[in-house]
């Protein structure tokens, strides 16, 4: 299996920045691509963005575009997710999530694809 351990949310002002981390470990040959999702309470489960192990490949959904930026330090094994410029409605629970092959296609939005998970950290801004 592969272990996903997520960090660096925190409580901060809107307009700041935060940058969350996504460790892994265990079977890393398994993972092809590790995306972000992020899900509040009650809501569903929304895709954020997507990155490739190999080449370092991104992928964003739209209504993140231009805050959120992903990137990967592969000697690490970990994935991380910038994100500028915080309005409250960013305020949730961030998960990553491991792609184990490319399937249809690498850059897929949906849970279904991704076979291990964080347990998730919380972003809160305030206003």
């Amino acid at each position: 299996q592969v272990q996903l351990i997520e960090s660096g949310g925190g409580l901060v002002q809107a307009g700041g920045s935060l940058r969350l981390s996504c460790a892994a470990s265990g079977r890393t040959f398994s993972s092809y691509a590790i995306a972000w999702f992020r899900q509040a309470p009650g809501k569903e489960r929304e895709f954020v963005a997507a990155i490739v192990w190999s080449g370092g490949s991104t992928y964003y959904a739209d209504s993140v575009k231009g805050r959120f930026t992903i990137s990967r330090d592969n000697a690490k094994n970990t994935v991380y997710l910038q994100i500028n410029s915080l309005k409250p409605e960013d305020t949730t629970v961030y998960y990553c999530a491991n792609k184990p092959t490319y399937g249809s296609r690498w850059h897929s939005e949906s849970p279904e694809d991704y076979n291990y998970w964080g347990q998730g950290t919380q972003v809160t801004v305030s206003s």
